[in-house]
């Protein structure tokens, strides 16, 4: 890998351009893509250049770094005939921080290792503030090679940087996480909806919990942090958390687990659609207005 790596970021959603903007801010040479011409203008205030040439910016990048909203454009994306797969000139490492399907992963992973390329599913947590600080937390898949090329760019983006194993492994790790997050979101509204009514509010609620054993970082973070001052701005939408938590359905029925608690969390949150759209923000669901509609 060169010294001083070309970097492409695929994807200036809210996890990619932060992302891309912090690599900028600290002198990497990046150049951003995004279909989105409103993202491409805010890219660039970030003193991110960027380029309609997909293709080409393929074929140039030594890393890239991908992040994008599911697996069919993930594959669109990588799959395309003159993209990736077509390149002979010199090797490229693919870093895809979007969360999907393990099945994609090792099976796009594949085609790029015969090509030779590297491909490392790299998912992330820490939200946009996150990703803006270069705090994340990054759960990665794939081989300790493929790792070690990035690592430059990896512990920029992230503040761990957890390899749990081969190809799929990062999004396994990522749908358990985010499935217990649904779940911890859920539980955590019902039980404080419960002390409210008998007449203890949640701020009160909230220092006994996360000063005892059932805390958790939703009422740790979540709540006091976008919950309770109403401001539901974490940057991560109620329409994604509904992806990520069929995904992690989806993988368990591949995988013949029985997952009756996850199975109603999946419920609940397919219930609320009409209350917490998936267009607003996921922290939306623990509000009692939503919960209690």
């Amino acid at each position: 890998m060169a010294q001083s790596p070309k970097i492409a970021v695929v994807g200036l959603g809210n996890m990619g351009l932060p992302m891309a903007a912090l690599l900028a801010h600290r002198q990497f040479d990046v150049t951003g893509f995004d279909v989105s011409s409103d993202r491409v203008a805010l890219a660039v205030q970030e003193n991110v250049p960027c380029t309609h040439d997909l293709a080409s910016l393929l074929q140039d990048a030594d890393i890239i770094i991908a992040s994008l909203p599911n697996d069919s454009v993930v594959e669109k994306v990588f799959l395309q005939p003159d993209g990736l797969l077509a390149r002979t000139d010199r090797r490229a490492i693919v870093i895809d921080t979007s969360t999907v399907s393990p099945g994609t992963t090792r099976h796009i992973a594949t085609l790029m290792h015969s090509a030779g390329h590297g491909w490392l599913d790299a998912p992330v947590s820490g939200g946009a503030a996150g990703a803006r600080d270069g705090k994340l937390t990054m759960m990665v898949g794939g081989t300790d090679a493929d790792l070690a090329d990035v690592r430059t760019v990896t512990d920029v983006l992230a503040a761990r940087v957890l390899h749990v194993g081969s190809s799929g492994a990062g999004n396994v790790a990522k749908l358990v996480n985010n499935m217990l997050v649904a779940a911890h979101m859920l539980t955590a509204a019902e039980a404080l909806r419960l002390g409210q009514a008998a007449g203890v509010q949640a701020g009160d609620l909230l220092k006994v919990i996360n000063a005892s054993t059932g805390r958790s970082a939703v009422s740790e973070n979540t709540f006091p942090r976008w919950i309770l001052n109403d401001s539901f701005d974490s940057g991560f939408s109620a329409g994604l958390m509904r992806k990520d938590v069929a995904l992690a359905l989806s993988l368990a029925r591949d995988v013949h687990a029985s997952l009756p608690l996850s199975t109603e969390v999946e419920r609940l949150w397919t219930a609320c659609r009409k209350t917490c759209p998936d267009s607003a923000d996921f922290t939306r669901v623990g509000s009692s207005e939503t919960q209690s509609a």
